[in-house]
């Protein structure tokens, strides 16, 4: 690159201007610098992206930033434990000096905690280079890995030091070693497109009827609605299973009730998809219990369906106050893909897709429901049985631990929640009194965090802390108060379970009073069963953590009961503002108190139910969301006697 004439005239102009005039001079110039021959055929830099590496070993792919950060990126997720190296081949044009850049950060710098734990190494063709990454930076950034001799094909790999959560979003070579890569977003978004070649414009995805975006209970139960009754739907989920926070990957139990009068058929597909194992506790809900497979299957046996597994929705085109189109970003690849429809349903949880759009929306910024963590611990010294409770199935519960010989240590943690002398659920207290069965209160739905955060930026600094307080409370338990030696860690999620984010708005805003009233809407047509749930931190754990806590307390009693089922008014599934937007989940139209009524998964899934059921009306009535409560009311509620389980609807368009 220090070669090139442009690129010598842009440094020197560079040199006097502020630092401020720097950096809009180098966004205005880098797509013009990185179409020039420095970044053309002679491949002066080389960009390898963490995700797309060949062979991931123990590294978890994590998406659930990426509009944030700019990528996914690989988290060395191992419990304490350093996890497989992940190895690619870096092949080059060129072989001799590059300066190496690792895009990283010290993950729990945001604290001022000290250790760096997130440490790790890139080793070239089997040598380590110099710099330890992972060790500096609060935020995401490239950190300078010095200038390294390569051949033209080099083995690299990403070698953990620790387990405790390094993460690395890229590796970047460059022929000019005073090349600084762009850590902005815009500029970054842009560096990466042109380095890896992407498509300027995104490819064609098809046109549908429905596009869902968002796999969880809700959109799959949206889509397989849809799909029966005619529609031709596109289901997008940035992850590479469905299910949300239900899947493997959270483990959150179906709760909340379906198949009730007068709409007894609401909830049948709700029912096809819910696992036929239930577990409530952590501890019982394992890979097997979820059944992530079975899941796929029923949504690829839909033949009007298009799946787009592992794809992020992040743009939006619009015409007038209708949406054209989103546009998905591939999770590993980087490429992205068109879907044009009539209808769409943000499903997101998040409001993702309606808040690009410019949807009218609520988000409760402080005292809001946090990001759960369900940990769970395991004894690797004996079998370990945790008791069924009335509901739950013995098999999944008591699982059988394969003994081994040793016990298992646990390294202290400095760097985590200091929960030496403090009092945490499952430890027992000071004053003598005992806890029953301590142990089943580690990683319940409570080890919860973010009270005062916002859950869409700051979920990555809220999913850590989570990581921070789980890590605290073990060491305080296996180092300091010297229990369990043979037990360990076994399961803690990537991906954070949330609760509350955005909630879009539509024509009926439902709150608490309605609910607990029994106002009676025309258009009734999900039922609410579950209490008005609202989590808080909790008192007794508060202190010394203000604005870090990680304990929440439930509300309850008789000012949080009602009389259910509560039949909540269709009006909340579809957007006031963007005319062919629906929504179902929780960042449905409610206020953040009628949340905790609305928001668990067997309850989002009726609402999905009810989506697919509104979006055939509009097909057929050519109209829109907002015409099937003015105008086409009874038609739904026929709909809604049938239900859409699978042997009500022959697989054709028309009622």
């Amino acid at each position: 690159m220090s070669q090139n004439p442009f690129f010598e005239l842009i440094k020197q102009v560079m040199c006097f201007c502020s630092t401020l005039q720097r950096g809009r001079m180098l966004a205005c110039l880098l797509p013009l610098l990185l179409s020039t021959s420095a970044f053309g055929a002679s491949k002066s830099v080389l960009l390898l992206e963490a995700e797309q590496f060949a062979e991931p070993g123990g590294w978890a792919a994590d998406s659930q930033f990426m509009d944030q950060m700019g990528s996914p990126y690989l988290l060395a997720h191992g419990l304490g434990k350093p996890v497989a190296d992940a190895t690619t081949e870096a092949v080059f044009d060129v072989a001799g000096a590059y300066r190496v850049w690792v895009r990283t950060r010290d993950w729990v710098a945001p604290w001022n905690a000290p250790g760096a734990p997130g440490r790790f190494q890139v080793l070239l063709n089997g040598k380590a280079l110099s710099t330890t990454f992972g060790t500096e930076g609060a935020e995401w950034h490239w950190q300078d890995g010095g200038i390294v001799n390569v051949e033209k094909r080099v083995k690299v790999v990403l070698h953990d030091l620790t387990g405790f959560e390094g993460r690395c979003d890229a590796v970047l070579f460059c022929r000019d070693t005073k090349f600084q890569p762009p850590n902005k977003s815009k500029a970054l978004a842009e560096f990466r497109r042109r380095v890896l070649g992407l498509a300027v414009e995104p490819a064609k995805g098809g046109d549908y009827d429905l596009v869902v975006v968002g796999g969880g209970i809700a959109g799959t139960c949206a889509a397989v609605s849809a799909a029966r009754l005619g529609l031709s739907v596109a289901l997008v989920q940035d992850r590479p299973m469905l299910g949300g926070n239900n899947s493997s990957e959270i483990r959150v139990w179906l709760a909340g009730k379906v198949n009730l009068p007068p709409y007894e058929r609401i909830g049948d597909i709700v029912t096809e998809l819910e696992p036929a194992r239930r577990a409530l506790n952590a501890p019982g809900t394992t890979v097997d219990v979820v059944e992530d497979e079975r899941r796929l299957a029923l949504v690829r046996s839909e033949k009007n369906i298009r799946l787009f597994l592992n794809y992020r929705a992040n743009e939006v085109e619009k015409a007038g106050s209708s949406i054209k189109a989103v546009v998905a970003q591939n999770t590993t690849s980087g490429e992205r893909v068109r879907l044009t429809g009539r209808l769409f349903a943000d499903c997101t949880g998040d409001g993702s897709v309606g808040f690009v759009a410019g949807a009218d929306y609520e988000m409760t910024e402080k005292q809001h429901m946090g990001l759960s963590n369900l940990w769970k611990v395991k004894d690797s010294g004996r079998v370990q049985a945790f008791p069924a409770r009335p509901g739950e199935d013995a098999k999944a519960v008591n699982a059988t631990i394969i003994e081994t010989p040793s016990p298992s240590a646990f390294p202290r943690c400095p760097w985590a929640v200091d929960l030496s002398d403090k009092v945490f659920p499952g430890r027992q207290p000071k004053t003598g009194a005992k806890i029953k069965e301590p142990l089943k209160q580690l990683g319940r739905w409570f080890w919860e965090s973010g009270f005062d955060r916002d859950p869409v930026t700051d979920a990555e600094w809220i999913r850590d802390l989570n990581f921070r307080a789980m890590y605290g409370a073990w060491d305080a338990l296996k180092n300091v108060d010297k229990l369990y030696p043979n037990h360990k860690l076994d399961y803690a999620p990537v991906i954070a379970g949330k609760r509350e984010s955005r909630r879009l708005l539509g024509d009926v805003v439902l709150e608490r009073a309605d609910i607990q009233s029994g106002r009676v809407f025309e258009d009734a047509c999900f039922p609410c069963t579950w209490m008005l749930d609202l989590h808080t931190p909790h008192p007794t754990y508060q202190a010394g953590h203000e604005g870090n806590e990680f304990i929440a307390k439930r509300t309850s009693g008789p000012d949080y009961e009602y009389k259910g089922p509560y039949w909540a008014p269709y009006r909340c599934l579809y957007s006031r503002n963007i005319d062919n937007l629906f929504m179902a989940g929780r960042d449905i139209s409610v206020t953040h108190e009628a949340l905790g009524a609305v928001r668990v998964m067997r309850t989002t899934g009726a609402m999905g139910e009810i989506v697919g059921m509104a979006a055939s009306i509009c097909k057929e009535r050519r109209c829109g969301p907002r015409d099937v409560y003015k105008d086409h009311l009874k038609v739904l509620k026929a709909l809604m006697v049938k239900g859409a389980g699978k042997n009500a609807h022959a697989q054709q368009p028309g009622h």
